[in-house]
């Protein structure tokens, strides 16, 4: 019988820089993707319908339609993996592009290398997420025991992905649910930095620490009464976050 070669990793580039386009498809082929190259915002959309890439390398600033918008419209059907690229390395930038829904986000000019390795990065923490889920049938009921996960007025269905803030459901971005329930696990002890970063980002992970504040600012705005004067995720300034746990 003769063995089966993998398909290789199918990526959408989302750029309209021609200069750039043509270096980053050489590079990218030559470490084993197949690219397929969208140069405005309207036609990356058509090529992730007709492609169905596994990772769409997207840029920000884009003729036609922002990268942000093919991002939101992307985020709103489907969870292949995003890496928004920009040569604006601004806070604000970082900020919209995961809260649309963004794995990672890079800042040009980059390493082609580092490029790389997010790009692996988030393909193999997407692998990693459906092969938890493909659990054998007889590992169904601790599963269910597991997935509940109280502390105080939050709760969290790990099961389902659903997460109850003072009786109200609170709809989370998977990297936001991920930060919650790894803090939740710790309630009453400091989570540091690193810890939540390997934890929801893998050991692998090579991006701006800022992501973590990103998200950690984003979470807060959807569970605390006051985001300004958090009383659930608190800092722990120099180490980490702690999620307090109530008071006996």
């Amino acid at each position: 019988m003769t063995p089966t070669t993998a398909a290789p990793t199918r990526v959408l580039v989302v750029e309209d820089e021609e200069s750039f386009v043509d270096a980053l498809v050489v590079s990218l082929e030559r470490e084993g993707f197949a690219i397929t190259v969208a140069r405005d915002g309207l036609e990356a959309l058509e090529r992730f319908e007709q492609e169905e890439p596994d990772l769409v390398l997207l840029d920000v600033m884009l003729p036609k339609m922002s990268g942000i918008d093919v991002c939101r419209s992307i985020r709103s059907r489907s969870q292949v993996p995003i890496i928004m690229v920009s040569a604006r390395a601004t806070e604000l930038d970082t900020v919209v592009g995961l809260e649309v829904g963004a794995d990672d986000y890079v800042s040009k000019p980059y390493r082609f290398r580092e490029l790389v390795s997010r790009m692996r990065a988030v393909l193999r923490r997407r692998n990693n997420s459906a092969s938890d889920e493909d659990h054998p049938p007889g590992e169904s009921v601790r599963a269910e025991e597991r997935s509940a996960l109280t502390v105080g007025e939050v709760s969290l269905d790990t099961a389902r992905h659903e997460c109850v803030v003072r009786g109200e459901e609170v709809k989370l971005p998977l990297k936001e649910f991920e930060i919650l329930e790894t803090l939740l696990e710790s309630a009453g002890r400091v989570v540091t930095r690193d810890n939540l970063i390997d934890r929801v980002w893998g050991l692998d992970y090579v991006g701006d620490t800022k992501t973590l504040d990103v998200h950690i600012k984003r979470l807060r705005s959807r569970i605390e009464l006051d985001p300004s004067k958090p009383q659930l995720i608190t800092t722990i300034r120099g180490v980490g976050y702690r999620f307090e746990a109530p008071r006996r």
